[in-house]
């Protein structure tokens, strides 16, 4: 077998690396227009769009620059079109060359950045029965994570009632950045409908808010902003297990997508230091926050972000579980991990389960692909 056309395996095969069970929990679907949805749009909703020449929301590129090389490796930029917009390029740059048993597609979009009531949700309907048709129809190893319009519960919860039954949709994609801490009582009817589908929430990468991108003011430069997000996956992290949404619903699980994971360790002893100290306060929060994490939350590999295999070796040590992280190449994000040694610095007992196993689990794969 001669070597993918894939940074991540660096010349080697993908049996040299790893040859057990593969599920890939991120790789990204991006439509290649607004006219792409239009077979999928009410029609008053193609006329709107035709007659103010508008083109789609904004708030893919604001998070992804389409010529930021973090936007898409070079390898995965196909010619005339965008990145990771066909099943036929998922195929080729990801799951041929893995032998992925599965793969869950996340919509990238931007969704949440149309502020009309009415047409967001009608976008959404768009992007999700696109996804519905154009991949998961098309591949049997496909999975798809829904989009919902973000800054509208009541909207986003009817998406959910409308797809959420669909058994090959397994999670609802929800934007970290917010206007609101999503532990806030306003989204809880979205919890209710994703819960009682057996749905997972996946908070991923960007979003558009009324507000700065950072918690303190807007930065100068886009590498400011990408470095400072990983700050918006702490704050809502705290907010869910503080405002008490997995005992409201204890069937709540959410996959932390793109944010890495070596900070979990020290962001959750902090906040089970102020547990301790301020719980009168939150006396619904009847345990560690650090219990509640390897309950309820699970994290990509994408991007590690580990630094050198002694440090790393202790952060593995520190996450307290073996369950917490799930494969992911976040096709087609450019991100700098050396797969070998993450695979290298994890326990052998754990490499399966990082691999596949755990993914399987925590989406239901078995009955979503039967």
């Amino acid at each position: 077998m001669t070597a993918p056309v894939t940074a991540l395996l660096k010349g080697t095969t993908r049996d040299a690396l790893w040859s057990g069970p593969v599920v890939d929990c991120d790789v990204h679907a991006i439509p290649p227009s607004l006219e792409a949805l239009f077979p999928y749009t009410d029609p008053v909703w193609v006329q709107g769009a035709q007659e103010r020449g508008w083109k789609g929301p904004n708030g893919h590129a604001l998070a992804y620059p389409p010529g930021a090389p973090t936007t898409a490796r070079d390898e995965w930029r196909p010619e005339g079109r965008p990145p990771a917009s066909s099943v036929e390029l998922l195929r080729q740059h990801v799951l041929d060359p893995w032998r992925v048993d599965a793969a869950l597609v996340n919509t990238a979009y931007g969704v949440d950045s149309l502020r009309h009531p009415d047409w967001a949700p009608a976008l959404a309907r768009a992007v999700n029965d696109w996804l519905i048709a154009e991949w998961l129809d098309r591949d049997p190893r496909l999975v798809g994570s829904m989009v919902v319009p973000a800054r509208d519960p009541a909207a986003a919860a009817a998406e959910i009632e409308r797809i959420g039954s669909h058994p090959r949709i397994v999670q609802v994609t929800m934007p970290v950045r917010a206007e609101r801490l999503y532990g806030q009582r306003v989204f809880w009817p979205i919890y209710e409908a994703m819960t009682r589908h057996d749905l997972v929430m996946g908070l991923s990468w960007g979003g558009t808010t009324e507000d700065a991108p950072t918690p303190t003011g807007y930065a100068s430069w886009y590498a400011e902003e990408y470095a400072a997000e990983i700050q918006l996956y702490g704050a809502q992290l705290t907010s869910m297990i503080y405002e008490g949404i997995f005992q409201k619903f204890p069937g709540m699980r959410v996959t932390m997508l793109e944010s890495g994971f070596a900070w979990v360790p020290t962001w959750s002893w902090s906040i089970n230091k102020k547990w301790k100290g301020l719980r009168r306060e939150i006396p619904w929060v009847d345990r560690l926050p650090t219990e509640i994490i390897r309950d309820h939350f699970r994290f990509s590999i994408a991007p590690a972000d580990l630094g050198p295999a002694a440090h790393a070796r202790k952060i593995i040590e520190w996450l307290g579980s073996e369950d917490l992280l799930l494969f992911a190449t976040d096709y087609p994000h450019l991100h700098t991990d050396d797969l070998a040694a993450v695979l290298d610095v994890l326990p052998e007992s754990m490499r399966p389960k990082v691999m596949a196993e755990s993914a399987r689990q925590w989406y239901r794969l078995d009955k979503a692909l039967s």
